[in-house]
């Protein structure tokens, strides 16, 4: 067995599996960062994704075209990010009732859509056309890091191509700053004439939009199908890259490329036939979310006005 855990092909197939279960949380977690810099927390995250993986897959099975699937998916985490839009900017209801509601509402409503649509049985599972990989001329003939890095989905490479994007707009950028500001100070931000409201909406749709094709990438680039619940957590284990990363998108990255490892090193040990029960198998990821926030609990802080819902003066 450790011949094989040695081996270079183990390596990079691990390394290789690692960035696209990354992909996903990467998508989601970044999507959250813009939602969370503006001052609205989303832990509906896991709905969202959920709802992005059947509208995706449906979309991708309908058409046959898996770029439609991702527009699809991206969309419908609008729509119902939109919905925690409204309860929590607009009504000023509870940011985490607002979440909770919505994994709940998601939950069942991902079930009923996809029996009415394909029927409840689930010995021939419909199939949808998944997204291939993108060899990027040259580097992918590269010795070992070509396959590795360039020979890759293409929502891997807009993933991980928005980590210097997003860090520009925050930090670099008027809009960036007025996110900021949204978060950490939204009556001073009022005082000097950015709407708050307005920015918030703008956070909340790229948050939707983000983890709507993060959860796409589960169902049309790691499966092909979908199932109840296929999402196992992610959305959770994405709020906790954010924390993990301190609400930066490098530490966002290196925080999903951990988990990402985890999960699979995990697959890949099942696959070798490894003389340990699955289930503690399956359990490595979120033990180590479990971990990670307790470690880091208390040494990182979000914005200041982090879930707190604002009402403008009259």
């Amino acid at each position: 067995m450790w011949e094989v855990l040695a081996s270079t092909t183990f390596v990079i197939g691990l390394l290789q599996a690692a960035l696209r279960t990354a992909t996903p949380l990467l998508l989601a977690g970044i999507g959250e960062l813009y939602g969370e810099r503006s001052g609205i927390l989303n832990i509906g995250l896991e709905g969202i994704m959920l709802i992005g993986c059947l509208f995706g897959f449906m979309t991708a099975n309908m058409t046959g075209v898996p770029a439609l699937g991702i527009l699809a998916g991206g969309a419908a985490g609008i729509v119902i990010a939109l919905i925690h839009g409204v309860l929590s900017i607009s009504l000023g209801v509870s940011q985490v009732v607002s979440g909770v509601g919505i994994n709940i509402l998601c939950t069942g409503l991902s079930l009923t859509i996809y029996r009415a649509v394909f029927g409840a049985s689930y010995s021939d599972l419909p199939r949808a056309p998944g997204m291939t990989p993108v060899q990027i001329p040259l580097l992918s003939d590269l010795p070992v890091i070509g396959t590795l890095l360039f020979s890759q989905l293409p929502l891997v490479y807009i993933a991980f191509a928005l980590v210097p994007v997003t860090w520009f707009v925050l930090y670099r950028s008027e809009l960036g700053l007025k996110i900021r500001a949204c978060g950490e100070h939204p009556m001073a931000a009022e005082t000097v004439g950015i709407h708050v409201a307005r920015i918030r909406y703008l956070c909340v749709v790229i948050t939707g939009f983000l983890t709507g094709i993060g959860g796409t990438f589960l169902s049309l680039g790691l499966l092909n199908f979908f199932r109840d619940n296929m999402t196992a957590g992610r959305g959770w284990i994405a709020i906790a890259v954010v924390i993990f990363g301190r609400w930066k998108p490098t530490g966002i990255m290196g925080a999903a490329l951990v988990f990402g490892l985890a999960s699979a090193f995990q697959m890949r040990l099942q696959a070798i036939g490894i003389d340990v029960p699955y289930q503690f198998l399956l359990m490595i990821p979120y033990v180590l979310t479990m971990l990670i926030l307790i470690v880091t609990y208390g040494r990182s802080a979000g914005p200041a006005a982090l879930g707190k819902p604002f009402i403008k003066e009259q």
